[in-house]
């Protein structure tokens, strides 16, 4: 299966408008974003645990990178509430559910091999930044290498965001709202742009709040090459 898979063109999905479908894991449902491969893929998506739900105990071969949006989710390492910012790097296993239900924004074999990183950020407390020359926009980083750089970006009411992207970027909007391309993204729409595009956004009243990956898809194509094509434990 191939799902926005060219990252030299636009791509989004206003997930929140987006049936949910169903997993091969009972109570377990997904809204897909971006996907290359089959049930074991190099994917970024919106997953529901209905409360009781969970997976099996399975081995992430690429590395798991989720933002929990609401509920908490939970595995043998503990519980994890909304504005958990979470990596588990290649070779890390768990089994993942949740007792009163959750939803999560998850990328999967997305992870340089040599990224072994095991990141727990409640983002809703991370520390804010202000970046010379981005008037309006207050940064919370939560993880950088030299392939991406992850964060939560604030962007005030009333704002023009300019950034140019000279390799690519992708965007889910966690609250607030702002318009590009004649589109308007509020919570759970998500965005990807390609390298060597440049991000104009105009936010409202509320302003948004913004999970972003910068600088990454060039390398994202090399990822893909690296999936099984059947489940490896």
């Amino acid at each position: 299966m191939k799902l926005h898979a060219n990252l030299t063109v636009r791509a989004s999905v206003h997930a929140a408008d987006v049936a949910w479908q169903p997993s091969p894991v009972g109570g377990v449902e997904r809204r897909m974003l971006h996907r290359v491969g089959d049930e074991v893929a190099q994917a970024t998506s919106i997953v529901r645990y209905a409360p009781g739900s969970r997976f099996s105990p399975h081995t992430h071969g690429g590395g798991e990178e989720f933002l929990v949006l609401e509920g908490v989710f939970q595995d043998e390492t503990g519980d994890f509430p909304a504005g958990t910012y979470v990596r588990n790097p290649p070779g890390s296993r768990h089994a993942p559910g949740s007792q009163a239900g959750t939803t999560i924004f998850v990328k999967l074999w997305q992870f340089d091999p040599a990224d072994s990183a095991q990141v727990r950020i409640p983002t809703h407390t991370a520390a804010r930044v202000t970046e010379t020359g981005r008037p309006g926009v207050q940064v919370a980083p939560l993880h950088r290498t030299a392939h991406e750089d992850v964060r939560i970006e604030h962007w005030a009411p009333h704002h023009t965001l300019k950034l140019d992207l000279p390799q690519g970027g992708e965007f889910l909007v966690l609250g607030g709202s702002f318009t590009e391309g004649g589109e308007t993204f509020a919570p759970q729409s998500w965005l990807r742009l390609p390298a060597g595009s440049r991000l104009v956004a105009h936010t409202r009243d509320a302003g948004a709040r913004v999970w972003a990956k910068l600088g990454h898809l060039e390398h994202l194509e090399h990822l893909a090459t690296l999936v099984p094509t059947q489940p490896v434990e």
